[in-house]
C-alpha cells in the first residue's frame, strides 16, 4: 500500500475508532444529524432511490413512497454508524443485538461435516451477520465475499471491521478457487453471499420478476454449489427497533445437484423478495439494480 493510502488509512480508522467508543444513543444522535444532512441537504441518490421505489411498488401512493424513501435514509444512517461500532463492541452487546433465533438449521449439516452456503441481501444491518460465528465452533470458517472498493485505505478498513467476529474475506472473483481450495484443504465453511444485487453484465444468465420488475439475478451460488456440493440455506432478517435485529435461516436445498436447473436462485429471489415486501424501508434502495434491461 502507498504512503498515501497508509496515511490515509490512520486518520480514517483513527476517526472511526474514536466513533466506535461512543455509546450507541450517542451514535443515534450522530445518525440522526447524518440523515438531515444526507437525504434534505446532499439528496444522496435521491433520485436512484424514487425510481426504484415507484417501480417496485407502482400501487402504493406518493405519500406512502415519500414515508418509505424517508425511513429508508435515516436507516441508512443508523446502518453506517452501527457498522462504525463494530471497531470497539463486546461479543456480548453484538449477540443481544442481532439473534440468531434457530441455528440449528445449520447445525444439523455442520454436524454432519457437510460445508454450505448463505444466501442473504442487503437488508438490516447485513454486517452484523458476521458475529453468527459466535453461535458455532471455532473449526468452522465463516467466509464472505465482497468486491474489493477502488481506494486502497476505505477497503482494508472494511476488511478490518467485516472480520471482527473472524470471519473471512473472499475478493469475488477469487471466489470459486478459494472454495474449491478449501475444500481440498479439508476445511469445513460456511460461505454467505449477498446476491440481491446487479451482476456484471457479461455474467447475466438468468431473468426473473423481482419487485414489479424484468430483472438479471446472480446464478454462481447455484453454479458453484453443484459443482462442489453442499447445503444452501437463506437468512431472513427483521429488524425488530432501532439498533435490534432477529435472524431467521431456512434450507433452500441439502442436495443442490438433485435440484430443478435455477431451481435454487429461483426460490433465493422469492425469499428475499418476501423479506423486502414486510418492510421495505429496510434495504438498500440506492443501488442501480435494474441498469440492465433485457432487449440489450
Amino acid at each position: 500500500m502507498k504512503f498515501s493510502d497508509k496515511l490515509l488509512y490512520g486518520l480514517l480508522y483513527s476517526w472511526m475508532y474514536v466513533h466506535a467508543l461512543l455509546p450507541f444513543k450517542a451514535l443515534y444522535l450522530l445518525s440522526d444529524f447524518m440523515y438531515i444532512l444526507l437525504y434534505y441537504m446532499i439528496g444522496y441518490r435521491k433520485k436512484v432511490a424514487r425510481t426504484n421505489l415507484k417501480n417496485s411498488f407502482p400501487e402504493k401512493s406518493e405519500s406512502e413512497l415519500l414515508a418509505i424513501e424517508k425511513r429508508f435514509y435515516h436507516h441508512f444512517c443508523d446502518y453506517f454508524v452501527e457498522t462504525v461500532k463494530l471497531l470497539h463492541i463486546s461479543d456480548e452487546e453484538a449477540q443481544k443485538r442481532i439473534v440468531f433465533e434457530n441455528p440449528e438449521v445449520l447445525q444439523t449439516e455442520i454436524d454432519k461435516g457437510n460445508s454450505g452456503f448463505l444466501f442473504l441481501g442487503h437488508y438490516g444491518n447485513w454486517e452484523w451477520v458476521p458475529s453468527l460465528t459466535l453461535c458455532f465452533s471455532k473449526d468452522l470458517t465463516l467466509g464472505q465475499i465482497y468486491k474489493p472498493l477502488k481506494n486502497k485505505a476505505v477497503d482494508r478498513i472494511f476488511l478490518k471491521i467485516r472480520s471482527r467476529f473472524g470471519s473471512v474475506g473472499i475478493p469475488k472473483g477469487d471466489t470459486y478457487r478459494e472454495i474449491v481450495k478449501w475444500r481440498h484443504e479439508g476445511r469445513q465453511s460456511l460461505i454467505g453471499f449477498m446476491a440481491d444485487q446487479t451482476p456484471t453484465y457479461n455474467n447475466i444468465h438468468y431473468w426473473t420478476n423481482f419487485l414489479n420488475q424484468d430483472t438479471p439475478v446472480f446464478t454462481g451460488v447455484e453454479r458453484i454449489a453443484r459443482k462442489v456440493g453442499g447445503y444452501i440455506a437463506y437468512m431472513d432478517i427483521r429488524k425488530v427497533k432501532r439498533g435490534y435485529y432477529r435472524c431467521r435461516f431456512e434450507m433452500l436445498s441439502t442436495n443442490p445437484g438433485a435440484e430443478e436447473e435455477m431451481g435454487i436462485t429461483e426460490n433465493y429471489i422469492r425469499k428475499i423478495e418476501q423479506t423486502i415486501l414486510r418492510e421495505p424501508a429496510y434495504w438498500l434502495w440506492t443501488h442501480k439494480r435494474w441498469k440492465y434491461k433485457r432487449e440489450n
